[in-house]
């Protein structure tokens, strides 16, 4: 059943866990993100992001998808735009369907992020659907020029709590990124987590607390990310590299199937796994 971004972040903060936000990029990621939370009996953020992956499926032609499936689903699904700068991009989604979508200004000035964050809240509001915004940063190039050392830099990147309080205040939106000490993508080095800046921005501000770069820490890690508030976590990288790996190694084995067939049955296998083995440990489930 479609649900909307505030829904499943309520049903995140009732049970003190992280609603999985998983990136599709194709039918097969689609299926397999549907099964873990049918199979989980979950609630799901189905997400797409346009800026990145619009080049391998156009979100014209998966968006539908995503919005049907969802709609079929036994499990409590939101199918949502993930970081966007396009207020056209946002409309799009809006029209297909999409019921949660991410305005993304965070490499604008604070101001200007607030009154374009305030104005998509507006007009997603028509639609019935809700916002997730950014504040901080998690590019790893942007920490290169912030400050004179990477500690100084990373700490400048960090979302401010008491900022981030007044910008949920005044935009209304249901969401918001945070930066922390994760990054998109892999992990060039250990992460540098600020448990209690979480705490605090927990404490402070009346939206949920969104975590981006979700592959690649470890379980305790993550599992006290939650417990101090975070109530949506994103995973991709991970699961889509597992999928490839697996790929390699089911054509090496079997080397009379090399059709595109198998090659989709082995990515919708192995992505039903990693979706499956983030959401247990977003859930606290064994």
């Amino acid at each position: 059943m479609i649900a909307s971004f505030e829904t499943i972040l309520e049903m995140a903060e009732a049970k003190k866990i992280a609603a999985a936000a998983f990136n599709v990029t194709s039918l097969e990621s689609i299926q397999a993100a549907i099964t873990a939370a049918e199979e989980l009996k979950q609630p799901l953020i189905l997400s797409f992001c346009n800026s990145v992956h619009g080049i391998y499926t156009p979100m014209k032609d998966i968006g539908p998808v995503m919005v049907e499936l969802a709609e079929r689903s036994s499990a409590p699904i939101c199918v949502h735009l993930d970081h966007s700068e396009s207020i056209g991009e946002i409309r799009e989604a809006l029209e297909i369907g999409f019921t949660g979508v991410m305005y993304d200004g965070s490499v604008l000035p604070y101001e200007e992020n607030l009154a374009n964050t305030k104005f998509v809240v507006e007009l997603a509001d028509r639609y019935g659907a809700q916002v997730e915004a950014e504040l901080g940063a998690m590019a790893r190039d942007e920490y290169t020029s912030v400050a004179r050392t990477d500690h100084d830099a990373e700490e400048a990147c960090f979302t401010d709590p008491d900022q981030a309080a007044e910008f949920a205040e005044k935009t209304g939106i249901a969401g918001l990124a945070c930066s922390f000490g994760t990054v998109h993508g892999l992990y060039l080095k250990k992460p540098n987590l600020d448990f209690e800046r979480i705490s605090a921005l927990y404490d402070k501000m009346d939206a949920a607390v969104i975590m981006h770069g979700g592959s690649g820490l470890s379980e305790e890690e993550t599992q006290e990310c939650i417990r101090r508030g975070v109530r949506k976590i994103n995973f991709y990288t991970y699961a889509a590299q597992s999928a490839g790996k697996y790929v390699k190694e089911q054509l090496n084995w079997y080397q009379d199937k090399d059709y595109c067939h198998y090659i989709s049955v082995w990515i919708r296998e192995s992505m039903t796994r990693s979706f499956m083995d983030a959401m247990k440990v977003f859930s606290f489930l064994d």
